[in-house]
């Protein structure tokens, strides 16, 4: 059995071999940030279709590349019918880009700033049934309190969750998804 969100094919993909794997690697841990930032008030499933586009529209998420768009390169975007095509998302995209290298060089590495979070390594949880698996917990309140003061935008809770998830930080497979033991 598997998480009953994974319900075509291509959430059955992100289900099965992404979501909930613990993820260290700097420019996948970018790449969801700002991902998550545009699925606000949009399904994740929208994001997952463009995801493509957003690989080739962020320079793969080289938050370097991204840190440097200007007015020029933010008006392309807005006229990319690829991805989320919202003037205040694609500003918090660079907004974020520039926070996340401050991060990186405070740090040695987004990473091990993030990670912080969860004490390093993930939350096991044991949610048997998806309405116990919250929005929001006190650690991604934290997480969100502390990008914001970092100069990050579209990191609330909620978000800050949802990336929490994606990233592996928590398991919040379902106890009888068969990826929640692999993950344990």
């Amino acid at each position: 059995m598997r998480c009953a969100w994974a319900s075509d094919a291509l959430s059955i993909a992100y289900h099965d071999e992404e979501w909930g794997v613990p993820v260290h690697d700097d420019r996948a841990l970018f790449e969801f940030l700002i991902l998550e930032g545009a699925q606000a008030g949009l399904s994740w499933s929208t994001i997952l279709a463009k995801r493509p586009a957003y690989r080739a529209a962020f320079d793969r998420f080289d938050a370097r590349k991204v840190a440097r768009y200007d007015e020029e390169r933010i008006t392309a975007l807005l006229a990319n019918p690829g991805i989320v095509r919202n003037r205040l998302k694609i500003r918090a995209a660079v907004r974020n880009a520039q926070a996340f290298l401050a991060v990186q060089k405070e740090y040695g590495g987004f990473d091990a700033y993030i990670w912080q979070f969860v004490g390093g390594k993930p939350r096991q949880n044991r949610w048997r049934r998806t309405g116990q698996v919250p929005a929001r917990t006190a650690e991604s309140d934290a997480m969100s309190k502390d990008l914001i003061r970092r100069g990050f935008t579209f990191v609330g809770s909620t978000i800050c969750y949802a990336f929490m998830q994606a990233t592996g930080m928590v398991n919040d497979h379902l106890v009888s998804c068969f990826r929640y033991q692999e993950l344990c």
